[in-house]
């Protein structure tokens, strides 16, 4: 169903943003970040140990809701768990370094969707933009209310738009590292599918995504990933015809390059 904006509360938002040698794109993510009209949320970076310019471009844009925690990690999930782990927020999203909210008006929307406490999470649409030309769109991620079974046809929500309330994880434990592309996947399918939890969709784009990210660089990666998540629905007991998971997931992976009114 589609959120309801009206006279919500204002819950905190806690957003997380994992980067590493990130010096081409966080600029634009921290000014994307910076601009939003909601202000009611503390801005968490976990860097990986950059050894590029990226601390000294985050130093520069200083914030009082912002912290940043740099070291060495075990890549990008284990990054997203500290990053929960330092949060403070009712609710819990997550900003990478080559992503930008679509509009300042973002995480507000995120916050009067989850205004409501009969929801435990939102999500919303998602582009993904040229890697060197930003303002191109190139891939148009419609989503849509969840229903259970979608995750077997290949299904998910895109994550960058993805917020959940503090007790989700909470209660149903954080990202799954043995999982090493798609432990967002598995864990949006565990919070949805296994758990059922109760969410809204938005249905707005949220984020702009630049193509290039680990998952998506090469037909390798995709191939990892896909196969990480046929392993993630048997684990979860959600038995999936092969065939139709492949055939569901290109149908739908083809019509996001169809031009979209937004």
């Amino acid at each position: 169903m589609a959120a309801d904006t009206a006279d919500p509360r204002t819950p905190r938002i806690s957003l997380i943003t994992v980067c590493w040698n990130a010096e081409r794109t966080i600029a634009d993510t921290l000014r994307s970040i910076d601009q939003q009209t909601y202000r009611d949320f503390e801005h968490i970076i976990i860097d990986g140990g950059s050894s590029d310019s990226t601390l000294a471009i985050i130093a520069s844009a200083p914030a009082e809701n912002r912290r940043v925690l740099s070291g060495r990690d075990g890549g990008i999930y284990e990054a997203m768990n500290k990053g929960i782990g330092l949060a403070s927020g009712e609710i819990i999203g997550f900003l990478n370094a080559d992503d930008t909210f679509e509009s300042s008006g973002s995480l507000e929307t995120v916050a009067a969707a989850l205004g409501d406490e009969a929801y435990d999470g939102c999500y919303g649409d998602l582009i993904y933009v040229s890697n060197q030309h930003p303002d191109r769109t190139v891939r148009y991620w419609k989503s849509c209310a969840f229903e259970p079974g979608f995750f077997r046809r290949g299904w998910c929500p895109p994550h960058p738009t993805f917020y959940v309330r503090r007790r989700v994880y909470d209660r149903f434990g954080t990202f799954d590292l043995r999982y090493r592309l798609a432990a967002d996947v598995e864990l949006m399918m565990r919070f949805l599918e296994v758990a059922r939890i109760r969410t809204v969709y938005i249905p707005r784009v949220l984020v702009r995504m630049r193509l290039g990210g680990a998952t998506n660089k090469n037909i390798q990666n995709i191939s990892r990933q896909n196969k990480e998540v046929l392993r993630a629905l048997a684990n979860h007991g959600l038995g999936v015809s092969i065939l139709t998971f492949w055939a569901s997931k290109l149908v739908n992976r083809l019509g996001q390059f169809v031009k979209r009114d937004r």
